[in-house]
């Protein structure tokens, strides 16, 4: 077992390396970026929540075709792959980081090749439940993407698109702030108050 965990930290040291030497140019952005995920400053959730609005603002006023929108979206990736690791140690300053500085960079790398590992065990344990529980599978597949589609019928595509990004954006300073904790914790203790009454009234 140890010897498997072992090999299993080594090859997740490996993948982290190698991300971390095919993001290096981008290192500066990536950790200005963490900064305002995480909420350093006060003022960093709302200018956050203020960016993501007047995009899409510019988007619903643009109502770009699904092709115009595809093709800006990767002129946009290709010039920022292009631009970034030239410009961004000017606009940064020094190429020096600082030991902090590497070391969150190691943790930002780490983490993601982690995510990266929990979505393709996630894709995996869902085709082996097609495997052994098809009937399960298909039950789940259908009434999740039957909900989807209610939900994406009832609401505005470009809003519904706009509160899902706002989320994920706000999502890492929520949980470096402790704001999910405490409400998971809230609503976990609200569920056991309940499911405790429901024992008692069986009694």
């Amino acid at each position: 077992m140890d010897v498997w965990k072992s090999a299993g930290l080594k090859l997740l040291a490996q993948e982290t390396a190698q991300l971390e030497e095919q993001l290096q140019g981008w290192g500066e952005v990536i950790l200005a970026g963490d900064q305002v995920l995480r909420w350093k400053k006060p003022w960093f959730p709302g200018a956050l929540m203020a960016a993501t609005t007047l995009v899409f603002m510019m988007i619903y006023y643009l109502d770009p075709s699904v092709l115009t929108g595809l093709s800006c979206t990767v002129m946009l990736l290709c010039l920022s792959d292009y631009l970034v690791p030239t410009l961004a140690p000017r606009i940064f300053g020094s190429n020096k980081w600082s030991s902090e500085q590497q070391q969150r960079f190691h943790e930002i790398c780490g983490n993601l090749v982690k995510t990266q590992r929990r979505i393709i065990g996630w894709w995996k344990r869902l085709f082996s439940l097609k495997e052994e529980k098809p009937k399960m599978y298909f039950a789940s597949v259908i009434s999740s993407l039957v909900a989807v589609a209610w939900m994406g019928q009832q609401v505005h595509n470009l809003f519904l698109t706009y509160l899902i990004v706002s989320f994920l954006l706000l999502l890492p300073g929520l949980n470096q702030h402790g704001v999910i904790s405490k409400y998971a914790g809230m609503a976990k203790r609200e569920i056991n108050k309940l499911l405790k009454q429901k024992e008692k009234k069986n009694e």
